[in-house]
């Protein structure tokens, strides 16, 4: 029998907060982390040049840019709705709570994730070569996947959400609540992917996009030799060439 979401949520919750205690007992991870994700958004930057270019797509790039992919600190909306889990399917839509675990699932993987990148990089800055053997180094191509995917069913929700006028409102009115109960983070997340993805007026080119580059990346990574660079990879392969 699988657990109600609100305790998924928490589940989830815990894992990063494991995560961020032993960066923090774990001399020169943190740092180590920190760094790794500037990088990492500065990739994402890189690869979708264009779509932060267009108009139509610029504010759900930033979007992922900031919310899913940056170096931000999400400690405080981690805390917010931890101490008010149990509230949230009382407080929000159904389906709201369930892009929520969804949210929380995806945060959890892309820390562990970036704690052992980190810590087969050694202490050393990110570069193209570095960054693919650690890739490689946490030999969790599975998990890679799952994060992907994770972050498509995200922005499809709030791609669904848009069809959903009365959503809208309702999130609207859950301003004050949502304030009141120490939710102020995470309905901000929620009205700011409301309101881009709406802008966009479909999200399934946006989409499909970033699901073909993330996992042509992914894949690639995992097959190139690092050691080699130059024709070690696969032909139509340039993962490296996406790297800052």
């Amino acid at each position: 029998m699988s657990q109600p979401v609100p305790e998924q949520i928490l589940d989830w919750l815990q894992h990063v907060a494991e995560q961020r205690r032993l960066r923090k007992v774990t001399p020169g991870l943190e740092h180590d982390v920190e760094r790794l994700k500037l990088y990492q958004q500065q990739r994402f930057t890189r690869s979708y040049g264009d779509l932060l270019a267009n108009p139509r797509y610029a504010a759900a790039a930033r979007f992922f840019l900031e919310e899913l992919y940056g170096p931000g600190d999400f400690t405080r909306r981690d805390a917010q709705f931890a101490r008010v889990v149990p509230a949230l399917a009382r407080l929000f839509p159904s389906e709201v709570v369930a892009t929520v675990a969804h949210l929380a699932e995806l945060h959890a993987i892309s820390e562990r994730l970036d704690t052992e990148m980190a810590r087969h990089l050694n202490g050393a800055p990110p570069q193209p070569a570095r960054y693919a053997h650690a890739w490689q180094a946490t030999r969790l191509p599975e998990l890679r996947q799952q994060q992907i995917d994770l972050t498509m069913a995200v922005g499809q929700a709030l791609d669904a959400y848009t069809r959903k006028p009365l959503l809208r409102q309702a999130l609207r009115m859950m301003r004050g609540p949502a304030a009141a109960a120490g939710l102020g983070e995470l309905q901000h997340f929620l009205e700011t992917g409301f309101d881009t993805f709406k802008a966009m007026k479909g999200a399934q080119h946006f989409l499909s996009t970033v699901r073909q580059r993330e996992e042509n990346l992914a894949s690639a990574l995992f097959r190139c030799d690092p050691e080699a660079l130059a024709g070690a990879c696969p032909p139509g392969d340039d993962p490296l060439g996406q790297l800052p």
